[in-house]
């Protein structure tokens, strides 16, 4: 698994970037997350029950990750066109401020070592990346497990400050 202080793969993806007809698609690139912090998330499957929770909370905290000059860009296995259906179907993903990714080769998923060995599909990981590329912070979560968005944004706030911060740090608190 690609892991802490690796530079971050070179992608050319296409992405679901809006519900607009005419303007759905887009293709992302690394030349689209370079020189900002980027939050990158994978979620094992469209049209399944816990990821639409985690998308749900991520685009809630979309401005949180703004505020903070950070990319924040979902992604798993399915295609453009099948995360197109499930915003269309799905209330709580209409109004997403962020894209989805469609790694339907599978390859960045792999390059990255997240991929499931059985049904190959994307584990629940989350990879911070600093403005050069490089991956600052990865966790994993097992497929029947969410993860908490506001854990991601105090990460991506310790990171951020280029200090030290001890345990259970939170943004105001001393560093070391």
């Amino acid at each position: 698994m690609k892991t802490i202080s690796e530079k971050f793969p070179q992608f050319s993806k296409q992405a679901l970037v809006s519900l607009e007809p005419g303007k759905e698609f887009a293709t992302l690139t690394n030349a689209d997350i370079d020189g900002k912090w980027t939050v990158f998330f994978w979620w094992p499957l469209d049209f399944t029950f816990v990821c639409p929770t985690e998308i749900v909370s991520f685009n809630e905290h979309f401005s949180e990750f703004s505020k903070r000059n950070a990319n924040l860009i979902g992604a798993s296995i399915d295609s453009q066109f099948v995360h197109l259906a499930w915003r269309n179907n799905h209330p709580g993903l209409k109004n997403l401020k962020f894209p989805m990714l469609a790694d339907t080769s599978k390859s960045l998923s792999e390059e990255l070592g997240i991929l499931e060995q059985v049904e190959k599909i994307a584990y629940r990981a989350t990879f911070i990346i600093d403005p050069e590329g490089t991956i600052q912070h990865v966790s994993v979560n097992g497929l029947n497990v969410g993860r908490n968005v506001k854990e991601v944004i105090r990460i991506l706030d310790a990171l951020q400050t280029g200090e030290r911060t001890p345990c259970d740090w939170v943004p105001g608190q001393a560093t070391l």
